[in-house]
């Protein structure tokens, strides 16, 4: 079953079938500030693998989320952009984003926080 293609006619299981998935929406975000070429979006998408984005944007550009461009005379540059229709993703982002900060925080060294002590910590200090 290709991406978005769920048969399932709610409207939530066929969006989260196109955007369900981390890079796609890493993506979005990272176009939203406009054009982008793949190396690019290789270098702010830490982590990712140059096969992952390919896929994700060719799959993107099949959902009509996002589109490819030759801009000027150059064969070989290749942009991309979010479509109206990946555009309207925007505010999923956004809203995601403030989520994110609000009831998922990070602290200063990136770990998750936890209220329970380390085992090997409450065990020295018996």
């Amino acid at each position: 079953m290709a991406w978005g293609d769920h048969p399932d006619r709610c409207p939530i299981a066929r969006a989260a079938g196109v955007v369900g998935d981390v890079w796609t929406l890493l993506i979005v975000r990272d176009l939203c500030e406009g054009r982008r070429r793949f190396n690019g979006l290789l270098a702010s998408l830490e982590g990712i693998s140059s096969r992952t984005l390919s896929q994700r944007l060719k799959m993107l550009e099949g959902a009509g989320i996002v589109e490819r461009e030759r801009p000027g005379t150059s064969a070989q540059r290749v942009e991309y952009a979010l479509t109206e229709k990946g555009r309207a993703l925007l505010p999923l982002v956004e809203d995601l984003r403030r989520f994110g900060e609000e009831w998922l925080p990070r602290n200063p060294a990136g770990e998750r926080e936890s209220t329970e002590e380390a085992p090997d910590k409450a065990a020295s200090e018996r």
